[in-house]
């Protein structure tokens, strides 16, 4: 049995192959790489495969990365990827302006260029479509995986909200053109500025008269990322098939005719029968002495948490500034605030430039809504491949898996991915369609 990783982990004793012979048929030995919600989700729907299944995290505690401050949404229909026909000549005003959502700055990396050069021949509007109508599908397939998953593991102290989502316009031309691309047969509902207004009274709160309209989609949900991840990981804790946690960092694979045998950490070897990449950025660099290249980008965003007291008048509905690319989310009582895409490279510091802008914005847009003076920032680099779809399945290789390249939808697909990939090392095909979500595809 591993040593379990909890807030302070002690050094774990490295398995062997001879402790893997006496196992059920059909039940494997696993280890997933990485221990947040993707990782922590994924380990989850293995042990209830029924597998038995080991957790590495390099990190002395759950949830470190990416998913300890995020922006909490659970958008399971708000999935258009950020490549886009006009995303191109638009980033180009995002850069001149202080306070706008998108900033570039070279990294001296080869890996940052390739991976911009992708990015830009992927900005179509045939290609948006199709990403979106597969990104739908695993939205809607997520959405009812996460409610499984909340049943199975009596997930009660997660901040769990589902009071539907608003994506608000400033301008009366983007309003418009997004209204008449809305499905009137579906969820979302076009809402003039009035409407808005009933619907979200703290939008007017700032005393301009900035809102053009917006478009709302009942059902979409809020909740604490890290809170669901700390309490999944007790719940893993008591599962007859987790055999607890690795606090190691991993360094490589080892292969054998084709096949990964096990994996390198800073605790010795692990072996097993499969192997799940579901560390976030790292696994590129885990997956490139293989031969896999992972084309994964750090996508850095930012977000304040403010505390909200009775006097404050906090939006109820998840909010969405779309020119701002801004939104407001209301988990328990803070108030977070989550923006950004920051291209460089693998920087985790707090840029107290784009701190500012980002409470500039906030009191510009919902100045009663939170005692800002308090608020803690972070900052965090959200994994991205340049299509935005994340790798799901199989590698080359076999007994190595991907879960990786979420982008800043890590929490809403976690759910969904983790189910698939697995049905896949169970043997089963997959729930969803994989066209557009494979290693090839990215």
């Amino acid at each position: 049995m591993a040593t379990r990783l909890s807030l302070v982990a002690a050094a774990p004793t490295p398995y062997s192959a001879r402790q893997f012979k006496k196992r059920p048929q059909g039940m494997k030995q696993l280890v997933v790489i990485g221990g947040g919600v993707v990782g922590l989700t994924t380990a989850w729907a293995l042990v209830q495969a029924g597998h038995r299944v080991t957790l590495v995290e390099r990190a002395a505690a759950l949830a470190q990365g990416a998913s300890r401050a995020n922006g909490g949404q659970l958008s399971y229909r708000y999935v258009s990827p950020l490549a886009d026909a006009g995303v191109p000549l638009k980033a180009l005003g995002w850069l001149l302006d202080r306070d706008g959502p998108l900033r570039l700055r070279p990294d001296g990396t080869l890996a940052q260029w390739r991976w911009l050069g992708a990015f830009l021949a992927h900005c179509k509007a045939s290609t948006n479509r199709r990403t979106t109508a597969r990104l739908l599908a695993l939205g809607a397939f997520s959405q009812r995986c996460f409610l499984e998953l909340q049943r199975e593991a009596a997930l009660n102290a997660i901040e769990l909200r589902t009071p539907g989502k608003l994506v608000v316009y400033r301008k009366p031309a983007a309003f418009e053109r997004a209204a008449r691309q809305s499905d009137p047969k579906g969820p979302e509902r076009a809402m003039s500025r009035d409407e808005c207004l009933a619907l979200e009274p703290a939008l007017g709160d700032c005393g301009e008269p900035w809102l053009a309209g917006g478009i709302f989609t009942a059902g979409e949900a809020v909740a604490d990322c890290h809170a669901m991840c700390l309490q999944l990981g007790r719940r893993l804790e008591q599962h007859p098939n987790f055999r607890g946690w690795v606090h190691a960092h991993a360094l490589g694979f080892v292969e054998e005719h084709g096949r990964v045998v096990a994996l390198r950490s800073t605790e010795g070897e692990l072996a097993a029968d499969g192997f799940v990449l579901a560390a976030g950025l790292q696994s590129a660099a885990l997956a490139a002495p293989l031969g896999i290249r992972l084309p994964l980008y750090p996508l850095k965003g930012y977000s304040l948490s403010a505390p909200i007291g009775g006097q404050h008048r906090p939006p109820a509905v998840s909010v969405t500034d779309f020119e701002r690319k801004t939104l407001y989310a209301r988990i328990g009582q803070q108030l977070r605030v989550a923006a950004m895409v920051d291209l460089v490279g693998e920087d985790t510091s707090l840029d107290p430039s784009r701190l500012a802008a980002l409470h500039r914005n906030v009191l510009a847009s919902f100045p009663k809504a939170a005692d800002y003076s308090q608020a803690v920032p972070w900052a965090g680099l959200r994994p991205a491949t340049p299509s935005g779809a994340p790798m799901l399945g199989a590698t080359p290789l076999t007994g190595l898996w991907l879960n990786v390249g979420h982008g800043a939808l890590g929490f809403t697909f976690s759910f969904g991915s983790a189910r698939i990939l697995a049905d896949l090392i169970s043997g089963r095909p997959s729930p969803l369609d994989l066209d557009g979500l494979a290693l090839r595809a990215a």
